[in-house]
């Protein structure tokens, strides 16, 4: 009788741990979130955001997605506030994880996380996440001609790469050694039906790292060019040059900025983001175990990336009539392959070591209680899945434009691919951002 009681409680507590706010489907929550913001109903999408988070407490994807949105319908205000919500917990965070001086230790529930799923470690952002955060926050205080805010925006952007590099190098090594402890070899080229192709493209592996981004430093020459720090903005123009190197507009950047100007024209910097970031899946690959001196094939989780293509390409805009080429400065979409690229030895490591724990665990209780053994399984079955959570209001890609126009009314038009829209602009700056 009591080998009756253990299943049902057993699957019960499966079911309950199952259904906590670690495992909400953000994949069906962000598909309707996007749908309506694709279409461009503002509103929706932010009441959809709202709905799919009642808890007092919100999480840091909830103001990334609130944020973006926000931005998009042109509330700048409060966008930053949003935003500021999600860069103080990053800090507090960063703070915590420096401090500790490790990452599994620093974030609240990654022992779980690491026994049972990824997906129960608390979301912290990604890399690329979190400078492009400072750099979209940047752009929100560009609209308002707000170039002094810009600059501090810019400067925690610069602070935030340098802390990144330092932590990773550490992250890197200690996964390095915990796999050499644990005696595990595999790496994502071994995973048989694995996308291997898409984290080895030459747009991914051409990246320096997962979150520098050119664009985020030639947006910052730009700023420090406006604000007639010269000095500042040649290693911003550079940075952008080194990261994406044989772009004319980058090196253009360094040769004009020591010419004199010789109009009254404005100086405008047309910056054009289009599509949403990737969406991130979850792919079974066998793998073989050493579990209780047998070798066991056993399926494990790990994530894939899913681009967005909801947006069609194009390279150029009209400006008054005139078509101007576009050049592209950043992908969301390489920028999350390089960061999963990255990732794939600490995931390997963490998956199989969970798995391993797990079937060592289920053969012993399988000995003694053949019915909770079966309970195990099918929790081991109903938590089986990779963490699919990640930023998907981003905007994907970042291309731009910098052209001299004289002050007044301008029309921009968008190719008819993505719906054609004309937008009237007013240039009154000296120096001027403007974000379509």
């Amino acid at each position: 009788m009591r080998h009756r009681l253990h299943l049902p409680l057993l699957i019960a507590a499966v079911v309950q741990l199952s259904g906590c706010g670690a495992y909400r489907n953000y994949d069906l929550e962000l598909q309707q979130t996007t749908d309506p913001f694709k279409a461009g109903n503002i509103n929706s999408a932010l009441a959809v955001i709202e709905a799919n988070n009642p808890a007092v407490e919100k999480d840091l994807l909830y103001y990334f997605e609130k944020g973006a949105v926000l931005s998009a319908g042109g509330e700048f205000a409060q966008s930053q506030t949003t935003w500021r919500s999600a860069e103080q917990m990053i800090i507090e965070r960063q703070d915590t994880i420096q401090t500790t001086g490790d990452k599994l230790l620093a974030a609240m529930g990654d022992h779980w996380g690491s026994i049972i799923n990824d997906k129960l470690r608390r979301y912290d952002g990604y890399d690329y996440e979190k400078v492009m955060l400072t750099t979209q926050m940047a752009l929100n205080l560009l609209a308002v001609n707000d170039f002094d805010g810009a600059r501090t925006a810019i400067k925690k952007t610069h602070e935030r790469e340098a802390v990144i590099a330092e932590l990773r190098d550490k992250e890197y090594l200690k996964s390095e050694e915990e796999a050499e402890k644990e005696g595990i070899k595999t790496q994502y080229k071994d995973l048989q039906g694995y996308p291997v192709a898409s984290l080895d493209a030459p747009e991914v592996v051409g990246l320096k790292n997962s979150y520098q981004s050119a664009f985020s430093h030639y947006l910052s020459g730009f700023v420090y060019e406006a604000l007639g720090e010269k000095g500042l903005a040649a290693p911003g123009y550079r940075k952008a040059a080194e990261l994406r190197p044989n772009t004319p507009l980058l090196e253009q950047a360094l040769v004009n900025l020591d010419k004199p100007s010789k109009s009254d024209d404005s100086d405008i910097l047309i910056v054009v983001q289009s599509g949403l970031a990737p969406a991130r899946d979850s792919i079974r690959v066998p793998l073989p175990l050493p579990i209780s001196n047998n070798v066991v094939i056993t399926p494990l989780s790990f994530p894939i990336i899913k681009p967005d293509t909801s947006t069609a390409p194009f390279a150029q805009i009209g400006v008054d009539g005139q078509e101007v080429d576009l050049t592209a400065l950043n992908s969301t979409t390489a920028m999350s392959r390089r960061a999963l690229r990255d990732d794939m030895p600490g995931i390997i490591l963490r998956t199989t070591v969970r798995a391993i724990t797990k079937g060592v665990a289920q053969k012993k209780i399988n000995e003694t209680n053949p019915l909770a053994g079966l309970a195990v399984g099918i929790s081991s079955a109903v938590l089986e899945g990779a963490d699919t959570r990640t930023w998907r209001t981003l905007p994907d890609t970042t291309q731009v434009v910098r052209l001299r126009l004289k002050k007044g009314e301008h029309q921009v038009t968008l190719p008819s691919a993505v719906g054609g829209s004309q937008v009237k602009v007013t240039v009154d700056q000296r120096y001027q951002v403007i974000t379509l």
